[in-house]
């Protein structure tokens, strides 16, 4: 805003001011008209006083309007010296007008949404920094007992076979934990950009549940868990990212179920849902989850008792996966009863309006 608030006011009403001095000059021009036709009717100097009380009744009311808007406009020019500032918005708190007043709550409503969106912002750059920070820790530990197994084996060369055997196991037990830990890195970043990578199939969610059991075979052999797949279902859903959900599930049912003794079961129960659909639960018997930490297993960053007595956990494995379920429209609940397993249940709506392929 250039020049002075005065300046800009009368700039403002200029045409105000020309649409006075037109009615003035109207006037007067009638009382000439007047005067010629019958000269003894309307005197020079009542036309003279009529002009003169016309500006300054014109002039009174540009005064007072502008000592009643003074502040608004000096607010408003204030307000725009600092617009670079975060709370520029909100020096502009004289209005007068009804269409002032509007043009405030334009404002104060623009800076609240301003400040609400570049709140949202910092907290995910907090997460996402934090998430990093807890990732970069977390990937030192594989590191650091690869490094101390080749050590070992260094020192007590020459090794048998078998020894041999169990080294080669640990180090690939440890760089699937690394590959885990950089896949979950990888879709946690791709959220952000969800919608743009999403492609809905008709899928044979049992196949899906295979393959997936197919690439922990080794894991759950290991920690003598065995995997039992009850029904089949059809459903709309994209293949990728629900891979990323069931992955999950089953990479914590490994994590919380390999400290107990003896064979342990991990059932995927495929089965239709009461409105029509389908729905998947997958069920371990693991130690459970504390009753007090069911409602925050699915926050960001949140381990609960089980991840600091694991010391694997990031907190951000179930997190990845409500979101991806939220993004494709399935619905996903979670019980546990603690000492006995754990239940993760994902409901599949009947049909996908975005199902672009049918079953093959």
């Amino acid at each position: 805003m250039r020049g002075s608030s005065a300046a800009i006011f009368l700039r403002d009403r200029l045409v105000y001011a020309l649409v006075c001095l037109l009615l003035i000059g109207l006037g007067a021009g009638l009382m000439l008209l007047e005067r010629a036709r019958n000269p003894a009717g309307i005197g020079t100097g009542t036309i003279f006083y009529f002009v003169i009380l016309g500006l300054f009744v014109a002039g009174v009311w540009l005064a007072v309007d502008y000592i009643r808007q003074r502040a608004y406009y000096k607010q408003l020019k204030h307000a725009v010296e600092r617009s670079g500032e975060l709370q520029a918005a909100t020096i502009v708190q004289s209005a007068v007008t009804d269409e002032q007043r509007l043009i405030m709550r334009l404002l104060q409503e623009q800076h609240s949404a301003y400040l609400n969106e570049l709140g949202q912002y910092r907290r995910q750059q907090e997460q996402h920094n934090h998430f990093v920070l807890q990732w970069v820790h977390h990937m030192k530990t594989p590191v650091s007992v690869i490094d101390l197994l080749v050590q070992d084996t260094l020192t007590q060369l020459p090794v048998t076979e078998e020894e041999q055997k169990q080294l080669a196991l640990s180090l690939q037990e440890e760089a699937e934990r690394m590959t885990r830990g950089l896949d979950l890195m990888l879709n946690t970043a791709r959220l952000d950009k969800f919608q743009m990578d999403l492609h809905f199939r008709h899928t044979a969610l049992h196949e899906l549940v295979r393959t997936v059991m197919n690439a922990h075979k080794r894991l759950c052999i290991r920690h003598s868990i065995f995997p039992q797949i009850e029904g089949e279902a059809w459903v709309e859903t994209d293949g990728k990212w629900m891979t990323v959900v069931l992955n999950q599930f089953v990479s914590n049912a490994i994590k919380y179920s390999k400290s107990k003794p003896g064979a342990k079961k991990l059932i995927f129960r495929l089965e239709p849902d009461a409105d029509g659909g389908s729905k998947l639960s997958v069920t371990d018997e693991g130690i459970g989850i504390a009753p007090h930490d069911l409602p925050r297993i699915f926050d960001p960053f949140f381990t609960g008792e089980n991840g600091r007595e694991a010391g694997e956990s990031t907190g951000m494995g179930l997190y990845l996966a409500k979101q991806v379920c939220n993004g494709l429209g399935h619905r996903l609940s979670v019980e546990s009863k603690l000492g006995e397993g754990t239940t993760f249940t994902v409901f599949f709506q009947p049909r996908s309006i975005h199902a672009l392929g049918d079953k093959d």
